[in-house]
């Protein structure tokens, strides 16, 4: 998620290197000859995105919540209003970076520098076919890998490899798509095509139980629905919260600084009204039994300009491996819930996480993190030695 080249920059680069913004308050510098990546703090990094990096993290855990219902045997009402509306935050945000700072760079150039958006989504579809590939095994295990060619490309396509997995191909989907509009459309015509495809989608998710009564939307939808699993997916969902931080980057700099951090007040008052309403619009479909699946509230869009706005006027230092780790976090949370249920079943406890979610939550949630906290080192160390080969093999 590369930003535009940076030609002040640039210029205090070594001889054969080049360096561009990545988006994250941090400079690339490639070398020519080697190929290799290096990074260095920009002075700003740690002020600009601190908020951003930070709820990184934050949105981790309410993913894990939101498959492990941590408050489920408190109050079943509790844990849907805390994960299944409040987490219901985590994924746009991850969506809305994506916009912010990869479509937002890109279209700052003018929709012009595809090579770098190109690059971002092979790097998404690396991690995808990784992931793809790790729950392959549990997949055959469980007898839910589809028999038919058709069905095989729809969860490739739509519903991904494993129960969350599904925002790999609807990222890459919906960066394909916003691009596309983009190309014929000004943005605020692709926005509103966005925000469109939403109220379509959710027809297919919360608002289910009242357009199944409608007989041509039933039928509709039961066609939308042997594409894909769920209307939650690329085509659906992705595009808005894309394009909504794609926006949000007209409000800044090419550093990424905000050009003012008035209205702090208005956008405070703004989130707490949009949470009260996305509370009661999630808690009245769902008490009325209309939701076929709870992730398209249609005042999930508000609570994220709101909640993202804000975000990008947080100040202070964040800790640079927060990217990192939190998207390891999502990618390997359930197979450490698999791993353990399994020790559990080994060791006769087995009641104790099934029986006590908030137990299973914090074993999942701390687990996951200490993982991906010592992959992630793993990595940095291998990166750092891989990069002093490539300067002690360089020219004298």
């Amino acid at each position: 998620m590369n930003a535009k080249l940076l030609p002040d920059r640039a210029k205090n680069a070594g001889e054969g290197q080049s360096m561009e913004e990545n988006g994250y308050g941090m400079t690339e510098q490639k070398h020519q000859r080697t190929g290799i990546y290096t990074r260095r703090k920009d002075k700003t990094e740690s002020v600009v995105y601190a908020g951003i990096d930070g709820f990184r993290l934050l949105a981790s855990v309410m993913v894990i919540a939101i498959h492990t219902a941590p408050l489920a045997g408190l109050s079943g009402n509790l844990d849907f209003i805390l994960t299944y509306c409040l987490g219901r935050v985590a994924v746009p945000f991850f969506l809305m970076t994506t916009g912010y700072f990869m479509l937002g760079a890109w279209k700052l150039s003018g929709c012009t520098e595809d090579e770098k958006v190109i690059r971002s989504m092979k790097k998404a579809l690396f991690l995808y076919a990784a992931a793809f590939v790790f729950y392959l095994p549990v997949n055959f295990y469980t007898g839910v890998v589809p028999k038919s060619a058709g069905r095989f490309l729809q969860m490739i396509i739509f519903d991904g490899g494993f129960y969350h997995l599904w925002y790999f191909p609807a990222v890459i989907l919906g960066c394909i798509i916003i691009v596309a509009l983009m190309k014929r459309f000004s943005v605020q015509a692709v926005f509103a095509i966005a925000v469109l495809l939403y109220v379509i989608g959710a027809g297919g998710d919360i608002y289910y139980g009242v357009v199944n009564r409608i007989p041509v939307l039933e039928h509709l939808y039961k066609m939308i629905f042997t594409v894909s699993s769920y209307t939650r997916n690329g085509v659906f969902y992705a595009p808005v919260f894309l394009t909504l931080g794609m926006m949000m980057r007209d409000n800044t700099g090419e550093d990424g600084k905000r050009k003012t951090h008035k209205g702090m007040t208005g956008l405070v008052i703004g989130l707490s009204v949009s949470l009260l309403l996305m509370f009661a619009e999630g808690y009245f479909t769902y008490s009325h039994n209309l939701q076929r699946h709870n992730s398209m509230y249609l005042c999930l869009i508000p609570v994220m300009y709101f909640l993202f706005r804000l975000l990008l006027l947080v100040t202070g230092k964040a800790p640079g491996w927060a990217r990192n780790v939190s998207m390891l976090v999502y990618i390997i949370h359930p197979a450490v819930r698999i791993g353990l249920r399994g020790a559990a079943g080994a060791a006769g406890v087995t009641g104790l996480l099934e029986t006590n979610t908030l137990v299973q939550f914090l074993c999942v949630a701390v687990i996951s993190f200490a993982a991906a906290a010592v992959f992630t080192y793993i990595y940095y160390c291998l990166k750092r030695e891989h990069i002093e080969k490539g300067r002690a093999d360089g020219p004298r």
